[in-house]
């Protein structure tokens, strides 16, 4: 009978250290004491090994993808500038001699395969003003989304265009079949 070979300490520390969010825990550290001296960076280490040994993050589960870094450069600019478009329409929502617009919950499919992607989009939906995933179903891959400015039908066809192109960005970046 053979017993699975459990992991040293050794080797299951060595899963939890990455060296890349060590720097980013100690710029981010650095970067709160407002003060960059050898005393903030030692701090900053320390407070990273901490929470790197003692809260470890999970594993992602992103097997099979393939990034397309040329497109995901181009698509952030994309996004970039539907940020700011999306910026103006809401406040000009909120400062309009109108009345305040009606509001709509829609549930559109998504047809990405992976949960990294599929949470991916939703924070970059959700960074958007003006609409929110409320709910995913990610065994159906649903997204429930909550959206100002629904007051037409057009209104309505227009963000699910919009959840639609987000989705066919998040496919062609991250899950495009290579050939």
């Amino acid at each position: 009978m053979t017993h699975p070979i459990k992991p040293t300490f050794s080797r299951r520390l060595s899963y939890r250290f990455r060296p890349g969010f060590l720097l980013a825990i100690t710029v981010m550290w650095v970067l709160l004491m407002g003060e960059v001296s050898i005393a903030n960076i030692v701090a900053g280490i320390g407070v990273g090994l901490i929470i790197m040994v003692f809260f470890p993050l999970p594993a992602m589960p992103i097997n099979g993808l393939s990034v397309s870094w040329g497109r995901l450069i181009k698509y952030a600019f994309t996004w970039t500038g539907e940020l700011f478009q999306a910026s103006l329409k809401v406040g000009w929502l909120g400062v309009r001699p109108q009345p305040t617009p009606r509001s709509a919950i829609l549930n559109v499919p998504m047809r990405v395969e992976s949960e990294f992607v599929l949470s991916f989009a939703v924070m970059l939906y959700n960074l958007q003003p003006g609409g929110t995933i409320t709910d995913i179903d990610i065994a159906n891959r649903m997204l429930t989304a909550h959206v100002l400015d629904a007051d037409t039908d057009a209104d309505i066809a227009r963000e699910i265009d919009n959840i639609r192109k987000l989705e066919a960005h998040m496919i062609d970046i991250f899950e495009r079949k290579v050939r």
